[in-house]
């Protein structure tokens, strides 16, 4: 067995995407993620990222928690451990010999109203923001067809034929993009940034020498290393999990009205949902009561206050809001 003369170390790092909504009473909420403020206006993003020190940190989630807290001032409610992320180019190069950094990505929630200071070099920005084309609250965005597709069909028929065991590049543009009147599937974040990076369309992928030419028009703001893939895996996860279990109360107030909870509903997976529709989603799933008080705060004819009903976890184990996927 061949031995290396230089042994190479390897550190765990833990990298949270701490979720928020903004605006959870206005007509236009918006997620929002936790990020590391760029130095200049020409660097990247990134995501909180620590060390995890196995004295120090009896568990990975302790540990996420005790730097989140002392480095942002954040309180974290909701966590969930999403991935290993560990393949070479996000700290190292092939020849580097500094240690290679395996990093533990987790998705986090808070709400805006628990936070009460941001630290100096960290600040919430729309998730949106990097991910555009993931907004269909107004419509099908402009920009899938005015750049993505273009790019991604061209990429697409370059391929000659499709890996053994794998659907070609044509068949993933349709599955993932919704072309050819194919389903845009609001769940697939991941998947369909996966696509774009590797048709060379990110500023990511051009960084990470996997793009010929010049640099993409930029596609949302990029993020450092790989921690937009991070985050869509964050976003993904989430999309999916508030329809099986009642996580999106853990980004609203302790009361609200059924109008900001569609909101809300809406803005996360990003695309509206029908009133009455979602009136009587809410009333099947019985997963809120009425408080008896009502909210002034809209300008016009009051409304009614809710609460969740946390007896709904011991009731029945998937308790989620099962909104249906855009056809």
């Amino acid at each position: 067995m061949t031995q290396t003369s230089h042994p190479l170390a390897i550190e765990i790092g833990l990298t949270a995407a701490i979720v928020a909504v903004s605006g959870v009473a206005s007509d236009l909420p918006e997620p929002m993620i936790l990020v590391a403020r760029p130095a200049s206006a020409t660097s990247a993003a990134a995501l909180p990222s620590g060390p995890f020190d196995p004295v120090a940190h009896r568990t990975l989630e302790i540990g996420l928690r005790a730097w989140v807290s002392e480095q942002t001032g954040v309180p974290l409610g909701y966590v969930e451990q999403l991935y290993t992320f560990g393949d070479r180019g996000r700290h190292a190069m092939a020849d580097d010999r500094d240690p290679h950094v395996v990093s533990v990505g987790y998705l986090a929630l808070t709400r805006t109203g628990e936070i009460a200071q941001e630290a100096p070099d960290a600040v919430f920005r729309p998730w949106y923001a990097f991910f555009p084309w993931e907004d269909w609250r107004a419509g099908r965005p402009d920009m899938l067809d005015r750049l993505m597709l273009p790019g991604l069909q061209a990429w697409a028929s370059q391929e000659t034929a499709a890996p053994q065991g794998r659907p070609s590049r044509t068949e993933r543009l349709r599955l993932m993009f919704g072309a050819d009147n194919g389903r845009f599937d609001e769940d697939n974040v991941l998947e369909r940034y996966e696509l774009i990076y590797e048709a060379g369309l990110v500023e990511e992928a051009h960084r990470d020498g996997r793009g010929a030419g010049p640099a993409p028009t930029p596609l949302g703001q990029s993020m450092l290393h790989d921690h937009r893939r991070i985050l869509a895996t964050a976003m993904g996860r989430l999309r999916a999990k508030m329809k099986y279990r009642p996580v999106i109360f853990e980004l609203m107030p302790e009361t609200f009205t059924l109008t900001a909870l569609q909101r809300t509903v809406e803005a996360i997976s990003g695309r509206r949902l029908h009133k009455q529709n979602f009136r009587r989603l809410i009333e099947s799933a019985a997963v809120v009561e009425a408080t008896g008080d009502m909210s002034h705060a809209t300008g016009g004819r009051p409304a009614a206050l809710f609460r969740f009903r946390r007896d709904v976890l011991q009731e029945r184990p998937a308790p989620g809001l099962r909104v249906g996927a855009r056809a």
